[in-house]
């Protein structure tokens, strides 16, 4: 049986190999966290050169807002494909995606929640 450490692991490179390939560019840094039965995935630096430039202005609120907007709906169309990863990885289907991104910090966060708590090796 896999260790939860290895499962972790597993599916940050898998979000990192998603960004890359589906979003156009890769966090700097990738943790992922197994909690009961939720996946918590924490992307720093996900911003492009020109996303950051948008969010740049501190009196213009829609550019950050257009970010978010445009981020949110990639990664709707993007869904199917990251419920098909996390399901690869722990054989537990995907009941519901959350997910931010910081504009500022360039941070995203996606939370997964399962439809029940992953077997692995404590």
């Amino acid at each position: 049986m896999v260790s939860k450490r290895e499962l972790e692991r597993e599916i940050s490179l898998a979000i990192i190999k998603f960004e890359k390939e589906f979003m156009g560019r890769g966090p700097l840094e990738t943790k992922s966290y197994i909690i009961e039965d939720m996946v918590l995935v924490r992307l720093k630096n996900v911003l492009t050169p020109a996303e950051m430039k948008l969010a740049e202005s501190e009196s213009d609120r829609r550019g950050r807002y257009l970010i978010k907007q445009v981020r949110q709906e990639l990664i709707e169309r993007g869904r199917p494909l990251l419920d098909a990863v996390i399901f690869d990885i722990l054989k537990v289907k995907v009941s519901s995606l959350h997910t931010d991104i910081s504009s500022k910090t360039g941070e995203r966060i996606i939370v997964f929640t399962l439809e029940k708590r992953p077997d692995f090796q404590e």
